[in-house]
């Protein structure tokens, strides 16, 4: 048996305690910095992650030909500058220094369609499509019907233009609001603006769609016409650059219709081919527009149905 009795060094076993103590201090600390680091990895995470996903307000949205909406960052926007073609350019002009406006006279409409049937020829129209169309209308129960016929209003304030998105549909300085279907899309925005219902979508292939095939677009005439397009009347606008007066004015076999130019304040009449003061020709007849409280401000005035050459329609007829 060792008589040798065991001892402890005191200064050894504070060293080994604050060994113990340290190593404690340092896996607390040690857990504490972990989670910290973690915790700010994972805000530094999430942060990039709602970078990445956020609502981009640069972002646009855009109607594209074929009719997509889509978005693209503002910044990557460009200015596109159409290659027109010569009929194209040259329609978008207009004549310089007219201001084409039309009178219809109501009194002596008699529904001969002459005006309609000119029309649809020239705009390669089936005859259930049109450009301008008769109505029979009756103010009330006690008045008696008369015919109206209702061609594109060629507003001064066209709430059709405005509502484009490609501006396929224009106002010329002359007065004359047109369509170009080699821009148009079809999204017919301008159908549902018209509060005169004067347009007309393309559901079919045109009946010339063969004959058509390479022929050069004139905008003015507003042919080839394109299947998934919207046309309408145009004035004439091809007739007029050759000094003639338009398919429906000169067709009508009854004088309803004069146009002319309001600049020169003066209209013909498409039968007599007599000449007018527009302005007197108003007066005297009380000449009106469609719906003016609407603002439109139409180029095309009616003359009231007074003292009618023709019997009109009777009250139940559909025309």
């Amino acid at each position: 048996m060792s008589n040798k009795k065991s001892t402890t060094d005191p200064d050894n076993s504070i060293k080994s305690q604050d060994s113990v103590d340290s190593r404690r201090t340092f896996f607390k600390r040690f857990g504490l910095v972990g989670a910290a680091a973690a915790a700010g990895g994972a805000a530094i995470y999430s942060g990039y992650k709602y970078e990445q996903n956020k609502p981009n307000h640069d972002m646009v949205k855009v109607l594209t030909a074929d009719n997509k909406l889509v978005e693209v960052p503002r910044d990557q926007i460009k200015d596109v500058k159409f290659d027109l073609t010569r009929l194209q350019k040259q329609g978008r002009e207009g004549l310089a220094g007219r201001r084409f406006v039309m009178v219809i006279d109501l009194a002596k409409c008699r529904n001969a369609r002459k005006c309609i049937q000119a029309c649809q020829s020239a705009h390669q129209l089936r005859p259930y499509e049109y450009h301008i169309n008769t109505l029979t209308m009756q103010e009330s129960e006690n008045t008696a019907p008369y015919f109206m016929p209702k061609p594109c209003q060629h507003c001064d304030n066209p709430p059709c233009v405005s509502v484009c998105p490609v501006d396929a549909t224009f106002k010329r300085q002359d007065g004359i609001v047109l369509i170009d279907n080699e821009r148009c899309i079809g999204c017919r925005f301008c159908v549902a603006a018209c509060p005169y219902s004067a347009r007309m979508f393309h559901w079919e292939e045109p009946m010339t769609v063969e004959g058509d095939k390479g022929k050069e677009y004139n905008i003015e005439l507003n042919v080839p016409q394109k299947k998934g397009t919207v046309s309408k009347c145009l004035f004439s606008a091809d007739r007029l650059r050759e000094g003639k007066l338009p398919y429906c004015v000169s067709s009508c076999p009854n004088g309803v219709y004069y146009f002319g130019d309001e600049n020169q304040d003066a209209v013909t009449n498409g039968t007599t081919k007599e000449t007018f003061r527009l302005s007197e020709l108003l007066k005297t007849n009380g000449g009106y527009h469609l719906m003016p409280e609407l603002g439109t401000k139409p180029r095309v005035y009616y003359l009231p149905a007074k003292n009618r050459l023709f019997e009109g329609p009777a009250a139940n007829d559909k025309v």
